[in-house]
């Protein structure tokens, strides 16, 4: 039987070789961390960057004005509106009632200012009959006091009889009863005519007070009328909405959501020691997780937070309590896009986002941001509100016209 041969032994590297082997590899991870200094040195340090980033866009919320009840909603939940557009649409009966009766109250209120005018004529023609009543009783007061006094005279030599005398004083005291009589009687028509004339005189008819007061109530009846369309204060998407036909609703309820997406921003949370050198104006790099790094996003640091995440918490962390346990804190970044979104890659509110900042560029001035969000509603809120106004100012010159005689005039 034939012994096994033996086994041939392992190659062993050479001293030498080996050493070169080592001396190549410490040169690789001398380069590498070279490198790796080199790539902090010159860009690393320059850039702070954070994964704690989400869109934020203005929520608009529809709310009524005035209680009622929802007859119609014009638009669902992921809708675009335009700015105008009805949404929703209360039952406007009661409103259009109450406009009517406003109506009429103010053609009331014209008709009786008119009466009033017309009034001031007849009562200064009385005020001047009663003067010439007086007059003319002042003047039978003379003869009878004349007469009386020749007659006291004459009863000394017998010449008249005492029936005479006291006929005399008695036509005398009655001229004085009539001639008060006609005093007491100019004096109130001098008073009925001041009272008319104060309440008409310098002023026009349409700024008479009770018209003034009437065309308010007629405005307000209009309003109440219009806040019936509650409509989309600008353009955006609908969201949240909870309003249905038939529900019954109260002023201040919201009943949806309109988010404008073209008014977008990025909201990134740094660390407290990351903002070390972030300033205003400073350039950001973005990309969403819902699309990837190959659609990048650029935007500028227009805001930097007044107080970290925990500070404003519902909940405060008391750290005075002495069970105190740190906590590297977050202060939110308010970053603006720049330039209009690409329309294929929308940002929707809640994405999450990669946020870069570059501290070594120079901070310029914060560019127009989403900050001013609520400008195209409130410039929406005030064209309606211009619009209203002029449509009650023109509804009241109407009835104002209508009703004022061909020969009256506004003086």
């Amino acid at each position: 039987m034939n012994a096994p041969a033996p086994a041939s032994p392992e190659p062993v590297m050479p001293p030498s070789r080996r050493r070169r082997v080592l001396l190549l590899l410490a040169l690789l991870l001398l380069v590498a961390a070279l490198g790796v200094g080199a790539y902090g040195w010159l860009v690393l340090r320059h850039v702070e960057s954070t994964d704690n980033a989400y869109v934020q866009a203005p929520l608009v919320q529809i709310t009524p004005r005035i209680d009622g009840t929802v007859v119609a909603v014009e638009v669902d939940d992921t809708d675009a509106v335009q700015a105008g557009q009805l949404l929703v649409r209360l039952d406007d009966t009661d409103a259009r009632l109450a406009l009517q009766r406003a109506g009429a109250a103010l053609a009331q209120a014209v008709r009786e200012v008119r009466v009033l005018r017309a009034q001031d004529g007849s009562l200064d023609a009385q005020v001047q009959a009663r003067r010439a009543d007086a007059e003319r009783m002042r003047a039978e007061l003379a003869r009878a006091e004349d007469l009386a006094a020749r007659r006291a005279r004459l009863q000394a030599t017998g010449a008249i009889s005492d029936e005479d005398i006291r006929q005399a004083a008695a036509a005398r005291d009655a001229a004085r009863s009539a001639l008060a009589a006609a005093q007491s009687a100019q004096a109130a028509a001098e008073q009925q005519a001041a009272a008319n004339l104060a309440l008409s005189d310098g002023t026009r008819l349409d700024s008479h007070p009770s018209v003034q007061r009437a065309a308010a109530a007629l405005r307000e009846a209009l309003l109440s009328l219009r806040r019936t369309e509650l409509r989309a204060p600008l353009a955006g998407q609908v969201a949240r909405r909870t309003v249905q036909v038939g529900q019954r609703v109260a002023a201040g309820a919201a009943l949806m959501s309109v988010i404008p997406l073209d008014q977008v921003w990025v909201e990134a949370n740094f660390k407290e020691a990351q903002l070390r050198h972030m300033r205003l104006g400073q350039p950001v790099r973005l990309t969403a997780d819902a699309y990837g790094r190959k659609v990048e996003y650029r935007g500028r640091i227009v805001g930097i937070g007044a107080g970290t995440g925990a500070a404003f918490a519902l909940l405060p962390a008391q750290n005075a309590t002495g069970n105190w346990i740190k906590v590297v804190q977050r202060v939110p970044v308010r970053v603006a896009l720049d330039g209009p979104l690409p329309p294929q890659y929308p940002l929707r509110v809640g994405l999450s986002m990669h946020a870069t900042v570059q501290l070594d560029a120079m901070a310029e001035a914060p560019r127009a941001t989403a900050s001013a969000a609520s400008a195209p509603a409130a410039v929406a809120a005030l064209d309606e509100a211009a619009s209203a106004q002029r449509e009650a100012d023109a509804l009241v010159q109407r009835i104002l016209d209508a009703n004022l005689s061909p020969k009256s005039s506004r003086r």
